[in-house]
Parts: C-alpha cells; sequence; structure tokens
C-alpha cells in the first residue's frame, strides 16, 4: 500500500513537471514570439491584413508639330470568365459560340477556357480570354455585355461568369499613318520600334500603389497604416512631323506601289535648315493599332534608318560639291563621253556611245558617269573624294531618334573601287537619312546637321519642357560653293530637253535635284533586270524649304529609271507640301504662258472689294484671274473672304458677301481652306462641325441635338499638276562595265 501511495505521488510529480516544463516552455515561446520577435511577426499579421492596388501611369501623348494626336492612351476592356460558375449553370456551349462569333477567337480556345481546371480537379474561378479578349475596344466589349445580359435574363442569375475589366490600351487616332516613325505597345506593355521603343523611358511614366490594411471583410480598417504612393505619368512627346505632309508622302508612295510593284518604297522629307524631319514613310507599312495582323516582317522593317542601298546617281551630289570647293569643276570645260579606262577597268556611260564631246554641265544634266570618274577620281583622287564623303556623313550614323539605324559603309582601295563610288555603286553603302542629310547641307549653305524627329519633350507632371534645337555636326562645304551647286542641279530639273530631273519640274518653283538609278548585285554580280531607283532634291531653289528623297527598291518595269518613276512621286510630294507650307511660286517665275502664249499669272493678291458693287468687284477679280461667288442678293460687297491683301493661288475661289447674315444662305465652300470656312459660318452665325484636315470636300446641313450645323468634310489638298506636253523620259541606266583587272 505504502509503495503504491509512493508510485502515485512519483506519477503526480512526473506530470506536474512535465505540465509545468510544457507552461515554462509556452511561456518562454510566447515571450519570443510577442517581445523578442515581435516586429517579425506584426509584420507577418500586417502582410495578410493588408492589400495592395496598383495605381498605373498615363503613357505619354505622341503629338505632331501642330498638336495633332498621333499615339495616346485610350480606355480598352479585357473579358475573363469563370469557369465554375459556367460549368454550374451548363452554359458551356454557349458561352463558347457567343464569344467565338464576338472576339474570333477559336471554338476550340474557347473550350479549353470554360473547361479550365486547378490542380486539384476544381474549376478555375477566373480565366482571360487572351488574347483576343485582352484590351478589346468598347464598341466590341458592348457586345460581350449585351451577350451577357442575355444569360443574365435566361438563366436569372445575376452572376453568369462574364466580365469585363477596364482598362487602357495605347490608341493611334491615324491607323497606319507613320507608323514606323511612331512603332507600337503591344498588349503587354512592351514598347516595339519607332519612337515609342527608343523614347519608352520618357514615355512610360512610373505606375503608384496603394496599400492598406482591412479586415476579414476586406474592408480597410479606419485606424489602418496607409502606404500611398502616386503615379507619375509619362512625358508628352511633340514630334516635328506635318501631318499634311506625312500624307502626302504616304499616298504617293502607295500609288507609286500599285503601279509599280516594288519590294518596298522610302520617302523622307525635311526641313533643310533645322532637319527636322517633316515626314517619313516605308511601304509596305502597318496599323500598329492591329499589329498582329501584319503577318510579314517587311511590314514593320524601316527602310529610312535600316536599309542599305548602293544610291546610284544620287550620290554624284558628294562628288560634285567636292569637285565645285576644290575649284574642279568647269560647267563649260568639255570632255569626251562615252566610255573611259581605269586600271583594269573599263566604266561606260549609260548610253553606251555618250554624246560625243559634252560640257560637264551638261555631263551632269544628262547624268554622265564619265564625268564624275573624271571628276572624282582623276582630279579629287581618292583621299579627297574619300574626305567629302565622310564629312557629308556617310559611314557613321546620323544619330536620329529611332531604333534600329546603321551607319553604313564607304570603302575602296583599288582605281576601279574609287572610280565605282564618284557615281555612287561598289563599295558604297548608304542609308536614305543619310542622303537626305546630306543634300540638306547643299540646300542650307554647306551645314550638316543633325536630323531629328522630337521638337519637344515636356513633364505633366513639373511642366518642365525640353526643346530639341537643330545641331550642326560640321561645315562642309562653303556657302558660295552649296549656291554653285544647287544652280547646276536645278538645271538637272530645269532643262526640259536633257536633263534627266525634268519630270521633277514644278512650274513656278524652282526645284534643284538629281536622279538615280543604280544596278543591284544578285549573286556577286551586278543584275540586268534589278534596280533600285531614287530621286532627291529640294525647293524653292532661292530659300530652300524641304528637301525629299524617293528611293523605290525593285520597280516591276524593266525601263524603270529614277527620272521616270522616283521623279513624279517627289513632285507631287513637293508640289503639295509647298502648297501646304504658304509657299507660294516666286515671282520670278509667277507669270507663265497659257497654251494660247498669253501669261498666266500662279498666284495674286486679293483686292480690296469693299463697298464696290457686285459687277465691278467681278470684273477686278477676273482681270487677276481669280475665281468668285456671290453670297446673298445684295447689290453691293459688305464683305469679302479671303480679306483684302491676302496672296492666293489663281485657283482659289473669292466669296463676296453682300448681305446680312440672317439672310444668306450657305454657299459651296468646295476647296476652301479651314480658316475661310470658320469665317464664313461665323458670318451665317451657324455652327459648324468639321471632320478631318486641309481642304472642304463636302459639305451638309444636318440636325445635331436639335440644333442645325454644317457638317464640313476636309483633306488634304492634292495640287493637280499641269500638263506639260512631255512625255515622262528621264530615266537613266547605270553603266554596263568590263570586268575588273583587280
Amino acid at each position: 500500500m505504502l509503495a503504491m501511495k509512493k508510485r502515485i505521488k512519483l506519477r503526480t510529480l512526473l506530470v506536474g513537471g512535465l505540465i509545468t516544463l510544457l507552461f515554462v516552455v509556452l511561456v518562454t515561446r510566447v515571450y519570443f514570439v510577442q517581445v523578442v520577435h515581435a516586429d517579425f511577426w506584426l509584420g507577418k499579421a500586417r502582410e495578410t491584413w493588408a492589400t495592395s492596388e496598383r495605381i498605373p501611369a498615363s503613357r505619354g501623348t505622341i503629338t505632331d508639330r501642330d498638336g495633332n494626336i498621333l499615339a495616346m492612351d485610350a480606355p480598352a476592356y479585357t473579358v475573363a470568365i469563370n469557369p465554375e460558375v459556367i460549368n454550374k449553370l451548363k452554359i458551356q456551349q454557349q458561352v463558347v459560340t457567343s464569344l467565338h462569333s464576338i472576339l474570333g477567337k477559336s471554338v476550340a480556345g474557347l473550350q479549353n477556357d470554360v473547361s479550365a481546371k486547378r490542380e486539384n480537379g476544381d474549376f478555375v474561378v477566373q480565366r482571360e480570354i487572351r488574347s483576343e479578349g485582352w484590351k478589346i475596344d468598347k464598341e466590341i466589349a458592348d457586345k460581350v455585355a449585351a451577350f451577357r445580359e442575355e444569360l443574365q435574363k435566361q438563366t436569372e442569375q445575376r452572376d453568369v461568369g462574364i466580365y469585363l475589366m477596364e482598362e487602357s490600351k495605347r490608341f493611334y487616332p491615324k491607323n497606319s499613318l507613320a507608323s514606323h516613325v511612331l512603332g507600337y505597345l503591344r498588349k503587354d506593355g512592351e514598347a516595339i520600334g519607332g519612337l515609342e521603343s527608343s523614347l519608352d523611358k520618357d514615355l512610360r511614366g512610373e505606375d503608384g500603389y496603394i496599400k492598406y490594411e482591412k479586415d476579414g471583410r476586406r474592408v480597410q480598417l479606419a485606424d489602418g497604416e496607409v502606404d500611398y504612393k502616386p503615379a507619375v505619368d509619362g512625358k508628352n512627346v511633340t514630334l516635328t512631323i506635318n501631318t499634311d505632309i506625312q500624307y502626302y508622302i504616304e499616298e504617293a508612295i502607295k500609288e507609286a506601289n500599285e503601279k509599280y510593284k516594288p519590294k518596298s518604297i522610302t520617302a523622307i522629307a525635311a526641313d533643310p535648315h533645322t532637319m527636322e524631319i517633316l515626314g517619313m514613310a516605308s511601304y509596305p507599312d502597318y496599323n500598329p493599332n492591329e499589329y498582329w495582323k501584319s503577318s510579314s516582317q517587311a511590314n514593320f522593317y524601316n527602310h529610312s534608318v535600316r536599309q542599305l542601298i548602293e544610291p546610284g546617281s544620287t550620290f554624284k551630289i558628294v562628288t560634285l560639291a567636292g569637285a565645285v570647293e576644290e575649284g574642279q569643276f568647269n560647267p563649260n570645260e568639255t570632255y569626251m563621253s562615252g566610255s573611259i579606262k581605269v586600271p583594269g577597268y573599263t566604266i561606260r556611260d549609260h548610253r553606251r556611245e555618250g554624246w560625243g564631246e559634252i560640257s560637264f554641265l551638261d555631263g551632269l544634266k544628262y547624268s554622265s558617269n564619265v564625268a564624275f570618274v573624271k571628276l572624282g577620281y582623276e582630279r579629287l583622287g581618292s583621299e579627297k573624294l574619300m574626305k567629302y564623303i565622310k564629312d557629308f556623313g556617310f559611314s557613321s550614323r546620323t544619330g536620329i531618334e529611332l531604333p534600329g539605324e546603321v551607319a553604313g559603309t564607304v570603302d575602296f582601295f583599288y582605281p576601279s573601287e574609287v572610280a565605282t563610288a564618284t557615281f555612287g555603286q561598289g563599295k558604297v553603302q548608304v542609308t536614305p537619312i543619310q542622303q537626305v542629310a546630306a543634300v540638306a547641307a547643299v540646300a542650307n549653305g554647306g551645314k550638316l546637321l543633325e536630323p531629328h524627329l522630337v521638337k519637344k519633350i515636356e513633364d505633366p507632371v513639373t511642366k518642365k519642357t525640353t526643346t530639341i534645337q537643330p545641331k550642326v555636326v560640321r561645315q562642309v562645304i562653303s556657302e558660295e560653293t552649296a549656291t554653285k551647286v544647287s544652280e547646276y542641279l536645278e538645271q538637272v530639273v530645269s532643262d526640259r530637253e536633257i536633263g534627266t530631273g525634268k519630270n521633277a519640274y514644278i512650274e513656278g518653283y524652282r526645284v534643284a535635284g538629281k536622279t538615280g538609278t543604280a544596278q543591284k548585285v544578285v549573286g556577286g554580280k551586278y543584275a540586268d533586270d534589278k534596280y533600285v531607283v531614287s530621286f532627291i532634291g529640294f525647293a524653292p531653289v532661292e530659300n530652300p524649304k524641304i528637301v525629299v528623297y524617293v528611293v523605290v527598291d525593285e520597280p516591276d518595269d524593266p525601263y524603270a529609271g529614277g527620272g521616270s518613276v522616283a521623279a513624279p512621286v517627289f513632285k507631287k510630294i513637293v508640289q503639295q507640301s509647298l502648297r501646304q507650307m504658304g509657299v507660294l511660286p516666286t515671282a520670278s517665275d509667277a507669270e507663265t504662258s497659257k497654251d494660247d502664249g498669253t501669261p498666266r499669272k500662279l498666284s495674286v493678291e486679293v483686292p480690296d472689294l469693299s463697298e464696290l458693287k457686285v459687277a465691278q468687284a467681278g470684273t477686278e477679280l477676273k482681270q487677276r484671274g481669280l475665281p468668285y461667288e456671290v453670297v446673298g442678293k445684295g447689290g453691293t460687297v459688305l464683305q469679302q473672304i479671303p480679306e483684302a491683301g491676302t496672296r492666293v493661288p489663281t485657283s482659289q475661289r473669292v466669296y463676296l458677301i453682300t448681305e446680312e447674315r440672317k439672310q444668306m444662305a450657305i454657299p459651296d465652300m468646295t476647296g476652301l481652306p479651314l480658316r475661310d470656312v470658320l469665317e464664313v459660318c461665323s458670318l451665317l452665325d451657324m455652327r459648324c462641325v468639321t471632320e478631318g484636315e486641309g481642304y472642304v470636300t463636302s459639305q451638309t446641313q444636318e440636325k445635331l441635338d436639335g440644333e442645325t450645323v454644317l457638317k464640313v468634310q476636309l483633306h488634304p489638298p492634292g495640287v493637280r499638276a499641269e500638263s506639260e506636253g512631255q512625255t515622262e523620259d528621264g530615266s537613266e541606266e547605270q553603266a554596263a562595265s568590263e570586268p575588273a583587272g583587280n
């Protein structure tokens, strides 16, 4: 009995000891948790209580030089589904069929989405419809919402497992316009190509966030901690691009593409005094709003900065400038055309028999290779020729803000390589943007400038604006030399008999330029049927406002040349651009002859017609060759549009206002610029709604919110070229040469 009591007492002590030990361990553990490691565990708890929400930054806008938006953020929606709910309601097939119709995603892909399960075999509760349902437009989102409403009525359930999440996406209001300049933003936010990529750091901004503590029902705690970082929106970028000129370029190269079916066609327009790019385009192109629809990588290739070509005879401008600067070019000096021998090589003119003994100026007009071999190879020599080539910026990147620019190479050693380089073939590989910068140096008085597409960058938060100023790289030739070269190049265009650039002639303007037709190398040899044809020039010669380069790669025409294919494209772009820029025909060439030999002015100053009788005002306008329209039934001119003293083309209509606004009928304003349209609408006391840019193509009266408005459709102007009574035979062939002996 005593032994049993001892055992019970021993067990009691043992159990008590264990309990005491456990209690001590527990207290110690609590102490360590609540005191020693309190901060650590409090942090873990807060992670459980806390939630975080991202505050997305708005990407900066991209606008043209006049503030027209080219790229911006726009509302978008992402479609998500709840497979668990959809399968519970047994509406899988309806969802698949309808979303296939609305979004265009494959039936198989949607079936995978609606049956998606987790690892434990349960249906997932949310799945985005990628990529067809990702960042869709409101129009498509509305169709999804309408389908969801149908299901709600059918199932009598509020939650049918289809959701629309509000987001934003990159939107390009002008679609494919300037697509190679802009690049695009993928749906996942990655910037691809163009300025979207190269300026991504400026445009992107920085996302913010808000972190707060919540209770079990996910409601924010009133006294909980809040950590907030505001989003910093991206910077807004203003480009040097002129949207109208960009449009002219794209329309002109598309038209040429349809006619000649080349591998590619590229055009660049710039202000030669600042090297601001006014327009830049390549074809084929793409729509950055629907980049995934362009299956070929060729559509995304920016030829302006990445294409390496043998430029052909447009490169003769460099040789000519160097020869003039060194005093080696006498326009009246003669030479024997046809062919010339250099060690181990014979170089011929594109007209193999030549033109006999001709002047060097005529050699320029004919685009004689022999003339330039004499100037560059014999007179300048390889060292000086290379110096001018490098000084004009070849073999170096220009520094334009676009990604992927290549430097090209110009290298020669053997006499034959030096000789062919004088007319832009052989060891000569250049980019279109290098060509533009080089010829702009001739147009602006000899200064090589760095080309740029960005005019200014503005921080929307600090309002600080960084303006990009013209940057002079170096003085290549003297101003005097530049003037002489410009005048020589003008004769390539103005000589309507032998000038290879005569198809670039624009009535009323002095145009300088040069054609180029370069054979392409195929299999290590020059092909007889594959060419790169081009034209580069500027206008007006006396005060150049625009330099344009057009290059067409492998036009589908055996007789294609720079003069016949590229020069007319150049002419169309420059003619329209000068009008858009307000550059009227020069005074020295303002009068030309009509078919009957009588003089005809291309532009005139509008006289002051106020208070004149209508008949008298009409006579004044007829004498100046201006069409006019009388607005109202009065007999005296009360007001006129355009106002007195305005200089206008002789094709522009003048409006004679003869009645008070309440009594006037709406005149036909076809062809009128926007500023005059708004003035007419102001006189009529009528609200004017405009669509597009440029000049009026149509007008209609419509009801808008119960109010009568005048809806006016505008379109960038296209100037009809006057018939010049000649065929486009200004092409040139490239040299057919004997094998090199090096």
